[in-house]
C-alpha cells in the first residue's frame, strides 16, 4: 500500500524547514479514508501510532458516518475532500500520502502540493475540520441545516477550514519568489488557473449550475492563492477569521444561511 517517495531538492528544503521528520509515501490505490487494515500497516513504517479521538458530542446525530468514525476509536486517516495529498500527525513522525490519481500531473504542481502539506504540518493546526471547530461544530451544522443536507454541510465545513489554513499558508508562499522560485511559480500558476472559474461562480450559483458545497470548496481553496474570492465566501478571506477562527466561521454560517433560507 505504501512506498517511500523520493523528493527533489526544492521540496526537501521545504520539508527540512517546516516538517523535518515527516515521511512521504506513494500509495498504491486512491482513497478518501485509508482502509483500517492498511492504516494499521503504518505501524511497521513509523515509530508510533497515536489515533485521534474527539468527544462524540461534537458530532451531530445526522452528520455523515465518516465524522462519527473519526470521532470514535477507529484509526482514521484521510477524509472526503482532503485532496490528492494527505497528511497526518497521527503517526510519529508525521506522514504525507500521495494518491496515485496525481500520476501524470505536472511535476511542479505535485511539488507544490507536497510543499503545501509540509507547511500545513508546520503550522501545528488541527488535522481535520472537526478538531478545528471542536464544540462549536454543532452550532455550525445547525446554522446550515435549514438550507443544506448533512453531506453538504460537511463539505462546506471542510472548505471553511481550508480557507482558514490558506489565510496562513499564502503568506509563506508569497515569500518564496527568491528562496523557492519553482514552487512560487507553481503557486501562482495554480491560482491563475482558478480565476476563470471563480469569476463566474456567483452566476453559476444563482442559475443553479453549481451547488453551494461545490462553490464553497472552489472558493475556499483559492484563499491560499490570494485570489479574488466571490461572495458570500469573500467574508472568510479576512484577518478577523484568522484571529477568531471557529467563532467567526459559525457567525458567517449563521448570517449566510439565514439570508439564503
Amino acid at each position: 500500500m505504501f512506498s517511500e517517495r523520493t523528493l527533489g531538492d526544492d521540496v526537501s528544503s521545504v520539508r527540512d524547514e517546516y516538517a523535518p521528520d515527516a515521511l512521504v509515501f506513494d500509495c498504491e490505490q486512491d482513497f478518501e479514508t485509508i482502509p483500517p487494515a492498511q492504516a494499521e500497516e503504518l505501524g511497521l513504517l513509523v515509530d508510533a501510532l497515536d489515533p485521534a479521538t474527539v468527544p462524540s458530542e461534537w458530532v451531530p446525530a445526522d452528520a455523515p458516518e465518516i465524522l462519527h468514525r473519526f470521532a470514535g476509536e477507529q484509526f482514521t486517516i484521510g477524509m472526503p475532500g482532503d485532496g490528492s495529498v494527505v497528511w497526518t500527525r497521527q503517526t510519529d513522525p508525521p506522514a504525507v500520502f500521495v494518491k496515485p490519481r496525481l500520476e501524470g500531473s505536472p511535476e511542479p504542481f505535485v511539488d507544490f502540493l507536497l510543499a503545501d502539506a509540509f507547511v500545513e504540518i508546520g503550522l501545528d493546526e488541527p488535522e481535520q475540520f472537526l478538531q478545528f471547530f471542536g464544540e462549536s461544530y454543532p452550532a455550525f451544522h445547525a446554522a446550515a441545516a435549514a438550507y443544506l443536507e448533512p453531506a453538504e454541510i460537511y463539505q462546506v465545513a471542510a472548505a471553511c477550514y481550508d480557507a482558514y489554513l490558506g489565510l496562513q499558508t499564502r503568506d509563506i508562499f508569497a515569500e518564496w519568489g527568491d528562496t523557492h522560485p519553482a514552487l512560487f511559480d507553481a503557486w501562482l500558476d495554480a491560482g491563475e488557473r482558478l480565476e476563470p472559474r471563480l469569476s463566474g461562480l456567483s452566476t453559476a450559483m444563482a442559475r443553479g449550475e453549481t451547488d453551494f458545497g461545490d462553490a464553497a470548496e472552489l472558493a475556499c481553496s483559492a484563499v491560499k492563492h490570494a485570489a479574488e474570492i466571490p461572495t458570500p465566501f469573500d467574508a472568510l478571506d479576512a484577518d478577523a477569521y484568522r484571529e477568531h477562527g471557529p467563532a467567526y466561521a459559525v457567525k458567517w454560517a449563521e448570517r449566510t444561511f439565514e439570508a439564503l433560507a
